[in-house]
């Protein structure tokens, strides 16, 4: 019982040190250098939050004709030699010193990252080799970054997790090497013991170096300020900066908002801490999006070479219709070359028939010796119409056929700027809300339009919803989908409600950006459907209804004339009165009207049925109710 007891318990370590290793091996992508693809040496913390070896930016700032102090400063330094390096990966080129020493005697008395040749302070700008985004290192360059210690702590020990039998040699000792017992801070260097007795006299400021275990990589003991080279002691939350005492009291910082490292630790501890704790525990979320992203990534493979086939099936069959018109041209240039060359060489043959030489004329010759009369004016007579057609063509010579091809020439610059504009159709451009056209009643009629050079829409959605500020979430979009044209009604509506509403367009690439939202107020109460009346109340001389009873206008005319003398000669003039169809007995009720703004002395309300009966029963020249 007690050796299977052992047993479970080797095998539980086994499996966390397995679990530790595979951990640790999968973090690996998280520890290179976007720059050199190497583990980071010496990181630099950017203020982008990326980070960069101390080597690698030293070298892009380099590059950039940027003076920069010697990267490699620390040649005693372990962290220097190839053993740090990833053992997955080559080393890597480092600047030439002599370079570096010419640039620095050049840029003598500069900050690190001046730019060559530079009089006055200027700002470094540094591009992130991660995010591709400039970053404005101020005027020290790298001398104002921090250095991350913490990412050199994790690749320590990632790679003594990788390399747990590799054993760190002295790096004093001649060939063959001792394994290194005891490191300095001081020095940055791990030695064996006799080693450290003869780099450390006794007697000398050296031998009070306080030795430690042998390692790889030797680090400051605490973070320290770039600038003071004082430990950091504040976080400045303004700047989003850590900061010594010297830094806290300077006028940069003097309206910031600055608290104690500690603080700031704990804050960031406990969110750091809390948002691991819900990616562990959405552990299934994660395996679900992981598989519909890699499905997605199937439908995109799968999709693509659909579209590629798609696209070089398009082309072949634009190639086929060119060939067969290509052929059709050719053909009908050609039977166009036969028949003018059929009837150049029937006419050549013509005049080869007058040469002296030519059986004809010799035919001719011939027929003339005969003497009987009969017979001569028989041959005479099939001969003569030859003869004729001879004379004639001699005396008005012209050629058969031209041996010009210029109506055969083809004008393709308007299919070779359609060809060489073929390209992927894109989806239509957000739609522009016309408001002049758009208007809120029982209904919503909305109308838009597309941008001048958008591409067109097969059709339109709309999309509206209720807007309630009161509400805690926001109500679900209502669709009209497919509308064909630029209007929409939109129906069955509350009354007095704000309605938010947009557009946008489709065709076969899909569907393109929403227009600009739009908000819309519904009348505060039921409308009210009413026609004009035009039976009782309007002089049909000056007034006209028309035909749907929704609308009225003025008759122009003497009637009109008049009316408006009275009007600017006095302020008794004929009024004319509509009413509608509909008797309100109770309750509210909405509608309302549109006035053309050249009208003039227009009252809208309601009449009391007892006083429109006064009215009907009185002259209607009277007093105008303005």
């Amino acid at each position: 019982m007690a050796e299977g007891e052992e047993l479970q318990t080797f095998t539980s370590i086994m499996d966390a040190l397995v679990r530790i290793s595979t951990s640790m091996k999968n973090m690996e992508q998280e520890l290179i250098c976007p720059v050199c693809k190497e583990m980071y040496k010496q990181p630099l913390a950017l203020p982008c939050m990326h980070n960069v070896c101390h080597i690698c930016a030293s070298e892009i700032l380099v590059q950039h004709g940027y003076i920069c102090c010697d990267p490699s400063s620390e040649p005693t330094s372990p962290a220097s030699t190839p053993a740090t390096r990833s053992p997955r990966m080559g080393r890597r080129v480092v600047p030439k010193p002599d370079r570096l020493d010419r640039l620095l005697k050049s840029g003598f008395g500069t900050y690190p990252g001046r730019k060559r040749g530079a009089v006055h302070p200027q700002t470094i700008s540094f591009l992130c080799p991660a995010c591709q985004r400039d970053v404005d290192l101020g005027e020290r360059g790298l001398g104002n970054l921090f250095r991350n210690l913490t990412l050199e702590r994790i690749v320590e020990r990632y790679r003594q997790t990788i390399n747990i039998s590799t054993a760190i040699m002295c790096q004093f000792c001649k060939p063959p090497q001792l394994e290194a017992t005891k490191g300095c801070t001081e020095c940055k260097s791990s030695f064996c013991n006799e080693c450290f007795k003869l780099c450390h006299p006794w007697g000398t400021q050296k031998a009070q170096h306080e030795p430690t275990p042998p390692t790889l990589t030797f680090r400051p003991k605490g973070l320290m300020c770039p600038e003071h080279k004082e430990e950091v002691t504040h976080y400045c939350k303004t700047c989003q900066r850590l900061v010594c005492q010297l830094c806290r009291i300077r006028r940069a910082h003097a309206s910031h908002k600055v608290t104690p490292v500690l603080s700031a630790y704990q804050a960031l501890r406990e969110k750091l801490t809390k948002s691991l704790a819900y990616i562990l525990s959405s552990q299934d979320t994660v395996q679900l999006q992981i598989a519909e992203l890699e499905e997605m990534v199937k439908h995109t493979e799968v999709n693509g070479s659909q579209a590629k086939e798609e696209v070089s099936q398009l082309i072949r069959g634009l190639c086929t219709v060119l060939e067969e018109k290509q052929a059709a041209l050719l053909q009908a240039i050609q039977e166009s070359q036969q028949e003018r060359l059929a009837s150049l060489h029937h006419q050549v043959q013509e005049h080869r028939a007058m040469l002296e030489n030519s059986g004809m004329v010799g035919y001719t010759q011939e027929v003339l010796k005969e003497t009987d009369h009969p017979c001569f004016v028989q041959a005479a007579k099939q001969l003569h119409s030859r003869i004729v057609r001879a004379t004639d063509s001699l005396q008005s010579f012209r050629p058969a056929a031209t041996s010009s091809f210029s109506r055969f020439q083809l004008d393709l610059s308007r299919e070779m700027k359609l060809l060489t504009d073929l390209t992927f159709i894109k989806a239509p451009e957000a739609p522009v809300i016309d408001t002049q056209r758009t208007y809120a009643y029982d209904q919503i009629f909305l109308c838009w339009r597309l941008p001048q050079h958008s591409p067109p829409a097969w059709h339109f959605t709309v999309e509206y919803r209720k807007s309630d500020t009161k509400a805690k979430a926001l109500k679900l979009w209502q669709r009209c989908e497919e509308v064909r044209g630029t209007s929409a009604l939109v129906e069955y509506l509350d009354m007095d409600s704000v309605y938010v509403l947009r557009v946008k367009g489709c065709n076969k690439a899909g569907f393109g950006e929403y227009s600009e939202d739009i908000y819309l107020h519904t009348p505060p109460a039921p409308v009210l459907n009413f026609f004009l009346d035009n039976r009782w109340g309007f002089n049909r001389e000056r007034l006209a209804i028309s035909k749907d009873q929704r609308a009225v206008r003025s008759m122009p005319g003497l009637p009109m004339l008049f009316a408006a003398e009275r009007l600017m000669t006095s302020c008794h003039l004929s009024i004319d009165l509509l009413i509608g169809d509909v008797a309100i007995t109770q309750g509210r009720s909405y509608w309302a009207c549109c006035v053309d703004p050249s009208s003039y002395l227009v009252k809208v309300g309601v009449g009391l049925e007892s006083k429109l009966q006064e009215w009907f029963q009185v002259p209607q020249d009277v007093v105008s109710p303005r």
